[in-house]
């Protein structure tokens, strides 16, 4: 009886990338940075070891991967002025429409949301590699948005004036919220940002400017 050798499909580095990707979220979401190791990530994508860092270097370049390479380069200002949305005219762009677009696109990204949640609860140890990102990361953050020509109400002044704190603030609320989503039982990503939403922007103030 012959035997039909099967041809082995070749991946591109892209596709592999994105399965490690993939497979290191789901771990590192539930075990954590120092929970998982390379075998884990390696195993569940079928490769070896010296295979895994051939993508990404080490185990540090793994968390690169999964954080400024991917959490952090989607559901931009950018991504949201394309999305033809109400609020994301670049003309009279709105600062709660741009959040209340983030808040849906993360409710989408639940394994990715879980990660972020876990290493930033670990990464309060000085020794973990992410330690120096989430100590800066209001400040990056405020100054990623303010590369961009939002639209707020007169009275709040400009926006470097008078909308850092308010920026720290929306940070903070978004942290506990998506907190809240993955606790039992959870509330909805969503409605429950939309409460804070009437806090942190309120009317009359706001109103129009939403």
């Amino acid at each position: 009886m012959s035997m039909v050798k099967q041809k082995r499909v070749r991946k591109s580095p892209e596709e592999r990338r994105a399965e490690i990707a993939q497979a290191a979220v789901r771990l590192v979401g539930e075990k954590g940075y120092y929970g998982t190791s390379l075998k884990d990530v390696a195993d569940a994508v079928g490769m070896s070891q010296p295979g895994l860092l051939h993508y990404i270097g080490n185990k540090e370049g793994l968390l690169s991967m999964l954080i400024t390479d991917n959490y952090d380069v989607f559901g931009t200002p950018d991504d949201f002025m394309a999305s033809g949305l109400p609020g994301s005219d670049p003309d009279r762009l709105l600062f709660p429409a741009y959040l209340r677009y983030l808040v849906r696109y993360n409710a989408q990204r639940r394994e990715l949301v879980a990660l972020y949640i876990a290493l930033e609860a670990e990464a309060l140890g000085p020794d973990h590699p992410l330690h120096e990102y989430f100590d800066g990361r209001p400040q990056e953050v405020w100054e990623h948005y303010s590369r961009y020509q939002w639209c707020i109400p007169p009275q709040m002044g400009s926006w470097e004036d008078s909308m850092k704190s308010l920026v720290r603030r929306c940070i903070e609320a978004m942290d506990g919220v998506q907190l809240r989503w993955m606790r039992n039982p959870p509330v909805d990503l969503y409605d429950e940002w939309l409460a804070f939403e009437e806090l942190l922007f309120p009317s009359p103030m706001w109103d129009n400017y939403r």
